[in-house]
């Protein structure tokens, strides 16, 4: 409960004070990648329960002859990669907060297709609501190994606090300022996850 309140309070005034600049990303969307301004997504959220996570769209719509997507790198914009290095796309995931569907601090939601292949040890992430930003993000963000932000985060479930989220929430600060570990070396974006490379249940 206490948590809860502490993610209603600052999501609620993240929202207040940002309120300007979340209408100036969301023009700048408009102008630059045309509409839908929102992406919306179906995550996995407490106990995999899914949820519809919102972001600021980043990249372009365009479409092989076969009318299926391009690669990311080929559909993410200079400004879409911009938005991504300050997370400055993640700040309507502020309203997921006080819908109680994300927390502030937790495990970061993946995608829906990534359930079935878990470790019974990284299945753990889910036993508690996912995050904006995490253990995993202040270690690493994007730039380690999925094995290597998977023990994050269940490091994260099991060691989990209000003064480690204080010490996570202001760690995160910092690493959105510098804007360290965006995306691997070599990918656009963080690459999918096919299974672990190793078993280490329990």
């Amino acid at each position: 409960m206490v948590k809860r309140l502490f993610d209603v309070v600052v999501a609620g005034a993240m929202l207040l004070v940002l309120s300007l600049p979340i209408v100036v990303v969301a023009l700048l969307v408009r102008m630059k990648l045309g509409g839908p301004i929102v992406f919306r997504q179906k995550r996995p959220g407490l106990h995999g329960v899914p949820f519809h996570v919102y972001k600021f769209r980043t990249m372009t719509d365009e479409r092989d002859s076969l009318g299926k997507l391009l690669p990311d790198h080929l559909r993410l914009t200079p400004f879409g990669a911009w938005l991504r290095k300050y997370s400055m796309d993640e700040l309507l995931q502020l309203v997921n907060v006080l819908k109680g569907e994300l927390s502030l601090i937790g495990p970061r939601p993946l995608l829906m297709e990534y359930l079935p292949l878990y470790t019974e040890r990284q299945a753990k992430r889910h036993l508690v609501r996912p995050g904006i930003t995490g253990w995993a993000q202040i270690n690493g963000r994007n730039a380690t190994t999925w094995e290597e932000r998977f023990e994050h985060d269940v490091w994260y479930v099991e060691h989990q606090s209000l003064r480690l989220d204080l010490l996570i929430l202001l760690r995160t600060a910092g690493k959105v300022i510098r804007s360290e570990g965006v995306s691997q070396e070599g990918h656009a974006t963080m690459p999918m996850f096919l299974g672990s490379s190793r078993s280490h249940e329990g």
